[in-house]
């Protein structure tokens, strides 16, 4: 059984934009020679939604029991006592599952706008229960009225998988000074988009992930068509999420590498701890207001996201776009041009070199594209810069048959913002330095003894700075290492699994310090260390 037929088995990955709530600390618990049927609940070392001590009103966004692929539909109301402008909006998600399952893909939106993306962690035949939690405070315009809800979590429930997901999602609403938020949430109508004549400020997110089972779940392994793999792409693994305004590249950025709870053929990595952002799915960011003169003409334009080095016509991408705007109250109209756009271009080498033992691909690539532009505001000119730099290395070795797989992977996604605006001179840049890591080993015995050895990494640095000076930085350092192994081809109950996994996650900056770090062993949470 080839690696990779095992990595469909085991997972049906999905996608997720929030924070895991934690545990408290650690008790003392034995630990089993091996797992058994049943584990701690998910737990995730990032830190909890904090949430300001003030009035708050809750409501009920979605209430529902996914068996199969059919959407709960409802309609939200804003909330009753707590006015429309909020200093905090947090999102709730409760579940439960029992039985076996795989982890599966999940969204909430809310008048159309994706508020929520959420992957599933994978049960215990006794069942497990997990919370999750995401400030969607950014959302405020679109809560402020009454509007109709979708939630997904597509499963398939049947003899052999019995897990039928169930789920609760709230919003809790904190009353107190009303938080900086965008003035507007636009979604793409059929790919276009047109924005108020008066925007000032325009972001685009995309959730953008490969999931869904098939090869773009695991996209970072692809090779060359000419090497002997199961997965293959012309261009090799690199990928980047692209976004267009009118035809023009308008921004690029690095898809983070996720590892849902079933990744790289080994669940028992994943049962109690998930990998970094595996239950929390960032949206990637484009400033887009060097193009607000461009788009503030009052006729629709085209915005497109695409996955360059992706095969033509293979699926497994997903990318939902929210358009966030701010708006100038002292203008009805506010107009700009685009000054500069500088591409140079996607450099992309993925060598494949042949091996009587061992195969290997080599891949490196690099892009840089900078775009500049201004709007004439009733405050004055507006100069916008944005400049974004990627970068990406790995080394993939294999055997025949795919025994011994192996990744050696770094992405870097480096960005700088430059504002100048006479309100608030000198010019403020904000530059946000993103590496991400992955290094893992697979291999299948002739005992059928599948090894995972694995470590992953997410980290950022971000610096805001007026005239060379430093006013804001923060550093996030979320690190996974996990150890586990077991016995494929046989039931459930004899695959004699054991298994190893640590997170630290580390916050710091000019705001404070979060720092903590969490362990397990065949599925026991052995321990809960918190140093800030």
């Amino acid at each position: 059984m080839t690696r990779r037929l095992i990595m469909s088995m085991l997972t049906g990955a999905t996608l997720l934009a929030s924070t895991l709530l934690g545990v408290g600390p650690a008790a003392a618990a034995e630990v089993p020679a091996e797992f058994g049927s049943d584990w701690h609940d998910p737990v995730t070392a990032a830190p909890p939604v904090t949430a300001p001590g003030t009035p708050s009103c809750r409501v009920t966004l979605a209430e529902a029991q996914f068996r199969d692929f059919t959407p709960y539909r409802g309609r939200y109301t804003p909330p009753h006592g707590c006015g429309d402008s909020w200093s905090k909006v947090v999102l709730r998600l409760d579940g439960k599952v029992k039985g076996r399952q795989y982890d599966r893909l999940g969204h909430v939106s809310v008048g159309g706008v994706e508020i929520f993306r959420t992957s599933t962690p994978q049960p215990s035949p006794d069942g497990i229960e997990w919370s999750v939690e995401k400030d969607v405070t950014r959302y405020s315009d679109t809560l402020r009225t009454g509007q109709d809800v979708e939630m997904l979590i597509g499963n398939v429930v049947d003899d052999t998988f019995t897990g039928i997901i169930d789920v609760k999602v709230t919003l809790t609403f904190h009353t107190g000074r009303p938080a900086t938020v965008p003035d507007r949430i636009l979604t793409l109508d059929d790919g276009a988009l047109t924005t108020p004549r008066n925007s000032e400020r325009i972001v685009a997110e995309v959730y953008a992930t490969g999931s869904g089972g098939g090869c773009e779940e695991y996209w970072y392994l692809s090779v060359p068509d000419t090497a002997p793999y199961s997965c293959q792409a012309a261009d090799g693994p690199n990928r980047e999420v692209q976004i267009r305004v009118d035809g023009q590249l308008a921004g690029i950025a690095a898809p983070f590498p996720h590892v849902w709870t079933g990744g790289w053929s080994n669940p028992f990595l994943w049962y109690v701890v998930p990998g970094p952002r595996a239950f929390d799915v960032k949206p990637i960011e484009y400033d887009l207001t060097p193009f607000a003169g461009i788009l503030n003409d009052g006729r629709p334009h085209r915005v497109e996201v695409s996955v360059a080095g992706l095969p033509e016509g293979r699926p497994g991408w997903s990318a939902p776009v929210n358009i966030l705007v701010w708006q100038d109250e002292g203008r009805a109209h506010v107009s700009g041009a685009l000054t500069a756009h500088r591409d140079g271009g996607l450099a992309n080498s993925s060598t494949y070199t042949p091996g009587s033992e061992e195969h290997r691909v080599d891949t490196r690539s690099a892009h840089r594209l900078t775009v500049a532009g201004y709007v004439d505001t009733s405050h004055g000119r507006v100069r916008t810069t944005v400049r974004r730099s990627l970068a990406h290395d790995s080394v993939h070795r294999w055997t025949d048959g795919e025994t011994t797989d192996a990744l050696d992977a770094t992405w870097r996604d480096d960005e700088s913002v430059t504002v100048d605006d006479r309100r608030a001179r000198p010019a403020r840049t904000t530059r946000t330095n993103r590496t991400y890591t992955m290094d893992g080993t697979t291999t299948l015995g002739t005992d059928d003894r599948l090894r995972t050895v694995l470590t992953l990494g997410d980290r950022a640095a971000l610096d805001v700075t007026r005239d060379g000076r430093r006013t804001f930085w923060s550093r996030l350092e979320d690190t996974y290492a996990g150890d586990a192994t077991w016995t494929v081809n046989v039931p459930r109950d004899q695959r004699h699994a054991v298994g190893t996994s640590r997170e630290r996650y580390r916050l710091y900056g000019s705001e404070g310090c979060y720092d903590r770090e969490l362990a397990t062993a065949q599925g026991v949470l052995t321990e809960d260390r918190s140093r800030c």
